[in-house]
């Protein structure tokens, strides 16, 4: 049986809402065991997500005023939003960000970056839709955790009293700050605000786990459940806060409930054959794993482990091979093109190295990795 990883969801794994289901949904109370768990160290309130601080207000009505009324709220915002004078805001994945801290650090990912968008665009009155963008099959590590990485972004049309009919295509702007691939079409499809909030909350508690806050995990992908009740990767978030904490028959429980939802879902499947195997059941844990595996034959970061062995052993043009294919599956991970350019050095092929650095540089999901990958890259140009 082939080793398997504990996969976590970030922002979003398949379409997940449907019709709107109560947050207070009294089926889902047999999934929560609060008992187990110490109290939060971190706040966990879903008001907070949207909610508009007094710098932002500021900044509506007094710093880009004139902006908003001579060009117009819609466009107004847009260009604030565009320009690298007005808000420079910048994409960084670091942690995922509620509107006022985002709007205040300047910068955040891309479920960041439009909580805070659609935030501004509320309080000025516009009506804002959300979507959910079809992305290749991408993924991050952090903290011995796999994290599948998603994609959302939003629309906004014109302040309500502003037309009388429904939003349509002529007045509807969409906003995106880390389009999948430039200057690309990809499939979209609508979602509600409180599935946007449980995903900032599942976000929220993924990153708490690969910090090793399983109690503060454990609150935030519940109270991402209670906002949208259909959206699997939070269940498998609590699912895997479980695990970790030792409650092998909850986790179970979770991600059964998970799999109801998304039965195709394979990082729900790898994550139960691991809470399976935990349990002894091997046979059971078995007969996922295999179903894993036929959907999935290689599992994420498969060849990208296997270059670093090449690497360890001396054999860099194997490594280089490896790295190759990795990045072929994933073409935007940084690791995979930093591990390539090292390859590339260890062969003395300079130009390549330098641009696989230069890659790895752009598509560094923080502030300090960027920086990391840029002083190497300066002394990579030193050297030669």
């Amino acid at each position: 049986m082939k080793p398997f990883a504990l996969a976590l969801s970030i922002t979003l794994i398949g379409l997940l809402s449907g019709c709107a289901i109560s947050p207070q949904n009294r089926d889902l109370d047999h999934l929560f065991n609060d008992k187990l768990f110490a109290p939060p160290t971190t706040k966990v309130n879903a008001d907070d997500v949207f909610a508009v601080s007094s710098e932002m207000r500021h900044y509506l009505k007094v710093q880009i005023a004139d902006q908003l009324r001579n060009k117009g709220p819609q466009q107004g915002l847009i260009d604030a939003l565009s320009s690298k004078n007005q808000l420079k805001v910048e994409y960084d994945a670091a942690e995922t960000r509620n509107a006022a801290e985002t709007f205040r650090d300047r910068a955040g990912n891309c479920l960041s970056l439009t909580i805070m968008t659609a935030a501004l665009a509320k309080e000025l009155g516009m009506q804002v839709h959300y979507q959910s963008v079809f992305v290749d099959e991408s993924w991050s590590r952090s903290g011995g955790l796999y994290f599948s990485i998603g994609h959302v972004n939003l629309t906004i049309g014109k302040r309500y009293h502003d037309i009388k009919t429904k939003i349509d295509d002529n007045i509807a702007i969409t906003i995106d700050f880390n389009p999948p691939v430039e200057n690309k079409s990809y499939h979209t499809w609508p979602i509600r605000e409180g599935t946007v909030v449980a995903m900032f909350m599942n976000n929220r508690s993924a990153e708490a786990l690969a910090r090793g806050e399983v109690d503060n995990a454990y609150w935030l992908a519940r109270e991402a459940i209670r906002q949208d009740p259909k959206f699997a990767s939070a269940y498998n978030t609590l699912g895997v806060a479980y695990r970790r904490h030792g409650n092998l028959m909850e986790a179970e429980r979770v991600l059964l409930q998970a799999m109801a939802i998304e039965p195709g879902n394979t990082q729900i499947m790898s994550n139960l054959a691991v809470v399976l195997k935990d349990q002894g059941r091997e046979s059971e844990a078995g007969t996922l794993v295999a179903k894993v595996e036929r959907r999935q034959p290689y599992a994420p970061f498969h060849f990208f482990h296997l270059g670093q062995d090449a690497m360890k052993a001396g054999d860099f043009k194997t490594a280089r091979d490896l790295f190759t294919r990795e990045i072929d599956r994933d073409p935007y991970n940084h690791e995979f093109h930093f591990w390539l350019a090292a390859a590339y050095l260890q062969l003395r092929n300079y130009p390549l190295s330098r641009k696989h650095l230069g890659i790895a540089m752009d598509f560094s999901p923080t502030r300090n990795q960027h920086n990391v990958y840029a002083s190497k890259l300066d002394r990579l140009q030193a050297y030669q």
